[in-house]
């Protein structure tokens, strides 16, 4: 336990990334995946919680919902991350982890309605906690509930779990010399307008002091890494 840099995780899972590939939907194999690596942080005795999106699915400012209300689109999108949080929840009791989803719409009859202290107390049991549904409130994203639930749940960091290693000038999907950044201040995020939250969430983390690492989740071990105090990724700060 010693060795261990951050005891108190949270980390924000887009829902593209549990689509694998494909892009929409539940890949099993990559929601397997993801599983077997909170399974091993977990055994390392680190309190875990995690915010799930729900864009592999529905996401409300997309063009499928474009022409609909918004509020009803965002509510919708709420919807498509408790379906990812009990897909996620299922793997990981698969593996012999307990879990808890709590979401912040109520749907008693599949998980937890969101209370703080409830929370806290499954952390503090070595329970995985999945919080879905954002923060319950249309026109917020689940980056911003992720920071929320971040400073509400006493996080020692903020884990954005992305598809490239950290955050660039440029897309390096679309420009391979990209400069990386290895340390970026919340501050030149929302001057310079990176794309790596939204400008709600970075503020939240930024009036509250949430430091947040921003890695790749598809190498695999990184989270294990990123506990044991390996620099991996951009730390914003």
């Amino acid at each position: 336990m010693n060795q261990l840099k951050y005891k108190r995780i949270l980390i924000k899972v887009s829902g593209e990334i549990l689509s694998g590939k494909g892009g929409f939907g539940i890949h099993s194999p990559t929601v397997s995946g993801l599983a077997e690596e909170l399974v091993e942080v977990h055994r390392l005795k680190v309190q875990l919680a995690l915010v799930v999106g729900g864009g592999n699915i529905f996401r409300g400012t997309s063009e499928e919902a474009e022409g609909m209300d918004r509020a009803s689109s965002d509510y919708m999108g709420m919807l498509a991350t408790c379906i990812n949080a009990l897909a996620l929840q299922d793997a990981v009791e698969k593996k012999g982890v307990e879990t808890r989803v709590q979401t912040a719409l109520p749907i008693s009859e599949v998980a937890e309605p969101y209370i703080r202290r409830k929370a806290l107390r499954h952390l503090s049991k070595h329970r995985i906690v999945i919080f879905a549904a954002g923060t319950g409130n249309p026109y917020f994203t689940t980056d911003t509930a992720a920071a929320l639930r971040a400073m509400e749940m006493d996080m020692d960091i903020l884990l954005k779990a992305t598809k490239v290693d950290g955050v660039y000038e440029e897309d390096p999907e679309k420009n391979k010399n990209s400069k990386k950044y290895d340390k970026l201040k919340y501050i030149d995020i929302l001057n310079k307008g990176i794309k790596i939250m939204d400008s709600t969430a970075v503020s939240l983390c930024m009036d509250n002091q949430m430091p947040l690492i921003a890695f790749n989740l598809r190498k695999k071990g990184s989270i294990v890494r990123i506990v044991k105090g390996e620099k991996l990724g951009t730390i914003i700060y």
